[in-house]
């Protein structure tokens, strides 16, 4: 039987269940919100603004590369810090949508292809700042996943030492787990200068920060190569057996665990909005409103969604079972 007032209320139930589920995003994170508000493709366009603040990453840069760069929140960032006439080259696996002012290269970052297209766009120069705020699918298991990371920030290295000017600069995201300082010190390597920041835009429930290196230098007869894993146990057994110890061996395995001037620092204003707090939805808009009167909230879809992302074959299937 049909009952004109129950499909009213049922249909009322339903698109009340679905806004309530798009803006309680918004109301939990507040940094989520301001992207869409202002106009990024993603809320992480907060982090790089906070560290370049900071630390003054962008200054003075012209040759910028963004590894793992889709959806193309930092790389926003970048065009909008840097002046008109610089080069910026975004790099992912996954297609990005396109951007005013940014070169976009769809390849994977472990292959020496890539670094030389990039290299090639720069025309024959390198760069002066290599970024990115990468990251593997968090699984849940820390030590799995500080493990991931390191390998994603050893990759962003290692075609960083093919495409990053001497006295550059390199930023990435990292994990910091019980092992991290083996990754510091690996890193200390290649950059005079090693912090570890945490924007205040990543959340403290979070145990993400980045790494900010600078002062890029190669070691004395160091011939980059992108063959090799910079921690390949091989790469140091082999060193063993040779008559002139490996300078990697003998520094990076004598300082595993410590690592003690890597100074931990927090990025971006202590009183602004707090990434792990809700804020009601009307509280940040009093700007927008005409004098005497409350702004409204309008809930705002994100600005560029995903193309072609991983996982929409599996929804696909999904929806065929």
């Amino acid at each position: 039987m049909h009952i004109e007032g129950r499909n009213n209320l049922h249909d009322s139930v339903l698109a009340s269940g679905v806004i309530m589920g798009k803006t309680s995003k918004d109301k939990r994170d507040i940094y989520y919100r301001k992207a869409k508000q202002q106009g990024y493709r993603a809320r992480s366009a907060f982090k790089l603004l906070q560290l370049d603040d900071k630390f003054g990453l962008l200054s003075g840069a012209t040759r910028v590369v963004d590894l793992c760069a889709a959806p193309g929140g930092w790389s926003q960032v970048i065009a909008e810090r840097v002046p008109k006439d610089s080069t910026i080259i975004a790099v992912d696996l996954m297609e990005m949508a396109p951007l005013d002012g940014v070169v976009q290269l769809k390849g994977d970052i472990t292959h020496k292809a890539t670094a030389d297209e990039i290299v090639a766009q720069f025309r024959g120069q390198k760069a002066q700042v290599v970024v990115s705020d990468g990251a593997p699918d968090v699984l849940g298991l820390h030590d799995l996943d500080e493990y991931l990371q390191a390998q994603l920030v050893l990759a962003g290295l290692n075609i960083s030492l093919q495409i990053l000017e001497d006295g550059g600069t390199f930023v990435a995201k990292l994990f910091r787990g019980k092992e991290v300082s083996l990754l510091y010190a690996q890193l200390r390597r290649f950059f005079s200068k090693v912090t570890c920041a945490k924007p205040k835009t990543s959340r403290n429930s979070s145990f993400e920060a980045f790494v900010v290196c600078q002062d890029f230098h190669l070691p004395k007869d160091f011939v980059p190569d992108m063959e090799r894993n910079l921690l390949d146990l091989q790469y140091v057994e082999d060193a063993k057996y040779e008559d002139d110890e490996d300078w990697y061996t003998s520094d990076v395995s004598a300082e595993r665990g410590v690592c003690a001037d890597v100074v931990f620092m927090g990025a971006g204003d202590v009183f602004g909005y707090d990434a792990d707090q809700s804020y009601p939805l009307d509280e940040d808009e009093g700007d927008t409103a005409t004098q005497g009167d409350a702004a409204k909230y309008v809930h705002q879809e994100p600005l560029q969604k995903p193309i072609n992302p991983p996982y929409a074959n599996a929804l696909k299937k999904q929806q065929h079972k």
